[in-house]
C-alpha cells in the first residue's frame, strides 16, 4: 500500500496503523499487568493460573510483533527479510491456536472443579497444567514446520518483498499444505468452541442444583459473562481462517478484528478469579461452595 491508499473495503492504511497501535497501547499493559499478578499473587499453583500465564504469555508474542505492522500501514514502506517476515505470520496465526487452545483448557478445568470436585482432584494439578501447556506449544511447532517452509517458498517465489503485501496477496494462491492447516485450524476452532458451551452448560447445571437461591443468580451472572467473554473471543478467533478457505479478497479487517483479542484476554482473568471456583469438600454431605478469591487482594 502507498500511504493512504484505500484498501478494498475502503479503509486506508493509517486506520489499520490506528487499530494495531491501539491494541498495543492497551493490550501491552494490560497483559503484562496480568502475568505480573499472575506470577506474584497465584505462584502458578493451580492449574487455572498456569493456562492464565499461557494465554498471557501468547497475547504478549503477538503484541511485540505489532510496531513493525504499524509501521507499515503508517508509511506503506517496510522491507523485511523473509525469516522476519514468517516469524510475525506465525505469531499471528500462533495466538489464534494457542488462545483458544488455552481458554478451552480454562473451561475445561472449571467443569472439572466444579462438576467433579472430588473425582478430578488427582487431576487437576499444576504438574498436569504445565504438561497440557507444553502440548500446546509442541503442537504449535508441529504444525508451524511445514506452514513456515510452504511460507517461505512463497516468500521466495514472489516479486513483491514487503512481507505484508505479500502476505495480503497469499490467500489468493492458497498452496494444499496452507489450504490443510486452515481446514485443520477451522475444525479446531469449532471443536473447542463446543467444548466451551458444554462446559459452560454442565457447570450451570450443577450450580443451580448446588446453591442457594441468593447465590444462584450472583454466580449464573458470572458463569454466563464468562461464557459471553467466549463466545466473542472466538467470533474474533474464526474469521480469518474461514475468510482465507473462502478466498476472502479483503482480510485486513478481519486481522484486526482478530488481534484485538489481546485487549479482552486480561478481562478473563479478572473475572474468572474473581469469581475463581474453590472447593470446601464436605465429608458428610460431599458438596462445595464458592468462595470469592479477588485478583487484585
Amino acid at each position: 500500500h502507498q500511504r493512504g491508499q484505500t484498501s478494498g473495503c475502503g479503509l486506508s492504511s493509517e486506520v489499520y496503523a490506528g487499530v494495531f497501535g491501539c491494541v498495543m497501547v492497551i493490550g501491552l499493559p494490560l497483559n503484562a499487568v496480568a502475568l505480573w499478578i499472575l506470577l506474584r499473587r497465584h505462584s502458578l499453583k493451580s492449574p487455572n493460573a498456569v493456562f492464565m500465564v499461557n494465554l498471557a504469555f501468547s497475547d504478549l508474542l503477538l503484541i511485540i510483533s505489532l510496531p513493525m505492522r504499524i509501521y507499515f500501514h503508517a508509511t506503506g514502506t517496510l522491507h523485511l527479510g523473509n525469516m522476519a517476515c514468517l516469524i510475525i505470520t506465525m505469531l499471528f496465526r500462533d495466538n489464534i491456536r494457542s488462545s483458544a487452545m488455552f481458554i478451552t483448557f480454562i473451561s475445561v478445568d472449571r467443569l472439572l472443579a466444579v462438576v467433579y470436585p472430588l473425582r478430578s482432584r488427582h487431576l487437576r494439578t499444576s504438574s498436569n497444567a504445565w504438561k497440557g501447556a507444553a502440548f500446546v506449544w509442541s503442537f504449535m511447532l508441529v504444525v508451524n514446520i511445514p506452514e513456515s517452509l510452504d511460507f517461505l517458498e512463497h516468500l521466495q517465489n514472489h516479486t513483491q518483498r514487503t512481507c505484508f503485501k505479500s502476505y495480503d496477496s497469499y490467500k489468493l494462491l492458497l498452496s494444499k499444505t496452507r489450504l490443510a492447516v486452515i481446514y485443520l485450524q477451522i475444525v479446531l476452532l469449532v471443536t473447542m468452541l463446543t467444548v466451551n458451551i458444554v462446559c459452560t452448560v454442565m457447570v450451570s447445571w450443577t450450580l443451580h442444583r448446588h446453591l442457594s437461591d441468593s447465590a444462584k443468580v450472583s454466580n449464573k451472572m458470572k458463569v454466563m459473562l464468562i461464557f459471553v467473554m467466549n463466545l466473542v473471543l472466538f467470533a474474533m478467533f474464526l474469521p480469518v481462517p474461514i475468510g482465507m478457505a473462502a478466498h476472502g479478497q479483503e482480510i485486513m479487517p478481519l486481522v484486526c478484528l482478530t488481534v484485538s483479542n489481546c485487549c479482552l484476554d486480561p478481562l478473563l482473568y479478572y473475572f474468572s478469579f474473581d469469581s475463581f471456583w474453590k472447593k470446601n469438600e464436605n465429608s458428610n454431605a460431599g458438596l462445595f461452595q464458592l468462595n470469592r478469591v479477588g485478583l487484585l487482594v
